[in-house]
């Protein structure tokens, strides 16, 4: 099983939302049993349940992220990860500075459908924040699964 890590800032928010679409998307392409995708932040604490508009916007999209808890970037997360994707570029530097072994596994999100911006953290904001990134989110992973999963599992998924 290859696992995809998604990496935010608390991970309440954005990575949560961000691997709970992609464990769907590969529930709907029937590949749940190849790959599989978690989430840490970068500053997480360990435990925190996901933001209730985290939790709201993806219940709208018949997704249950309420048993979500936080948890802290480490290096035995970072080591059994085989792709990693941040939502912001600062958290991809941050993490080739300080997992130097893994930096060729490590890109923003974005950089997997063009050229890498970060994604808006909502967290504080209101739900149509969390809704617009949740979209947001959805769109890239629609767009960039054929491009995470060659990177994730080139052996199941050749060009």
């Amino acid at each position: 099983m290859k696992t995809i890590l998604f990496v935010c800032t608390a991970n309440i928010a954005r990575s949560p939302m961000a691997a709970a679409l992609f464990n769907k998307k590969m529930a709907d392409m029937g590949l749940s049993n190849r790959c599989q995708a978690q989430s840490a932040g970068t500053w997480g604490r360990d435990g925190y349940p996901a933001a209730a508009e985290s939790i709201q916007v993806m219940q709208e999209r018949g997704i249950d992220i309420s048993s979500h808890r936080s948890r802290e970037v480490r290096t035995e997360i970072i080591s059994a990860a085989h792709l990693i994707l941040t939502m912001e570029r600062g958290h991809k530097e941050a993490l080739q500075i300080e997992f130097p072994h893994k930096r060729d596994k490590i890109y923003s999100l974005t950089e997997m459908v063009g050229p890498g911006y970060d994604i808006a953290d909502p967290y504080g904001m209101g739900l149509q924040d969390f809704e617009e990134t949740a979209a947001e989110l959805e769109t890239i992973i629609e767009k960039g699964v054929d491009e995470m999963l060659c990177r994730a599992c080139p052996e199941y998924f050749k060009e």
